[in-house]
């Protein structure tokens, strides 16, 4: 597969975007295209936070790939700056042709370029193909991870 340009979204890739997050097992349950307005007002709060970078991969300026990366800085570990990766999505044509590793492999050096000393990425408990990807790619499962639905 050839390089991917990774570029910020822009609030036009929104609709491809939420297509994407939509168009799997979890994804069809929570997210869906036809109402765009919340993930409009979302996209807004990301877009204004320095700290946040919503990208796309594109073909032909069409987005075919998507990822959140969150620099968060910390006072563990001697005051690191940690990148979380969220919302990796493929569009369904391009899986399995090396995309998703390229795009998480454009993050990984996102994070190191801003100073980020450790990259971290939660996944679905029920996606073990997805863990097998992650493993793949050099991460460690190495906690448990907790949410409260508000």
């Amino acid at each position: 597969m050839p390089p991917i340009a990774v570029r910020r979204a822009r609030p036009d890739d929104v609709e491809a975007i939420v297509q994407m997050l939509a168009d799997d097992q979890l994804g069809a349950t929570r997210d869906s295209p036809t109402d765009l307005e919340p993930y409009l007002r979302a996209f807004e709060t990301i877009a204004g936070d320095p700290n946040q970078l919503l990208v796309v991969a594109t073909s032909n300026d069409q987005p075919i790939a998507t990822l959140q990366l969150t620099l968060i800085p910390g006072l563990a570990r001697r005051g690191a700056l940690r990148g979380q990766i969220e919302a990796v999505r493929v569009h369904r044509d391009h899986r399995g042709s090396g995309l998703g590793a390229q795009l998480m492999q454009w993050a990984i050096d996102e994070s190191r370029r801003r100073g980020c000393n450790l990259v971290q990425l939660t996944s679905d408990t029920t996606r073990a193909s997805a863990h097998r990807f992650y493993e793949h790619l050099g991460f460690v499962p190495s906690h448990t991870g907790f949410k409260l639905h508000l």
